[in-house]
């Protein structure tokens, strides 16, 4: 597989289907999420990011919800972005795609001016995001039955 691919951000309705295939192959396919949890009301005013290989087939993505959207996993910071449904396809993993991802919403949140990066690690990936720079703090919670813990990280 060619490791030549881009990252932006979603910008109309075939990048955010790009992001849902995506999506639903990773979390509902292989981690067994059910779909009703997967796909929530911040869908539709996240910034989505896409990582897309140079022949049109969509490799990862993310979203960050900010402002309102955000409050309620960040502590009710305002200030606070926070990272949510990362997932790189199988065929993927390995290519750096994950971390430019992360990069990316990042940069999204320091242009919409907040002050750090908020997320809720699957504990297996804590050292991923730890290499990027985010600390875990808090207790080890479920979500849709599989362990996280909350990370954050200051811009």
């Amino acid at each position: 597989m060619s490791a030549a691919y881009t990252v932006r951000i979603a910008a109309d309705f075939a990048d955010r289907e790009a992001c849902f295939t995506v999506r639903k192959e990773v979390f509902v396919g292989e981690q067994g999420v059910p779909e009703d949890l997967e796909y929530d009301a911040h869908d539709a005013d996240a910034v989505h990011v896409l990582a897309i290989r140079e022949d049109g087939v969509p490799l990862g993505t993310g979203r960050l919800l900010h402002g309102a959207a955000a409050v309620a996993k960040t502590g009710a910071d305002a200030s606070v972005g926070c990272l949510g449904r990362l997932a790189v396809s199988r065929a993927a993993r390995g290519l750096g795609v994950g971390a430019a991802l992360v990069r990316a919403i990042e940069d999204v949140a320091r242009a919409r001016g907040l002050t750090a990066v908020d997320l809720h690690a699957q504990t297996r990936a804590l050292g991923f995001y730890e290499r990027l720079g985010y600390a875990a703090y808090g207790p080890e919670f479920p979500d849709a039955g599989i362990p996280h813990r909350a990370m954050r990280r200051a811009l």
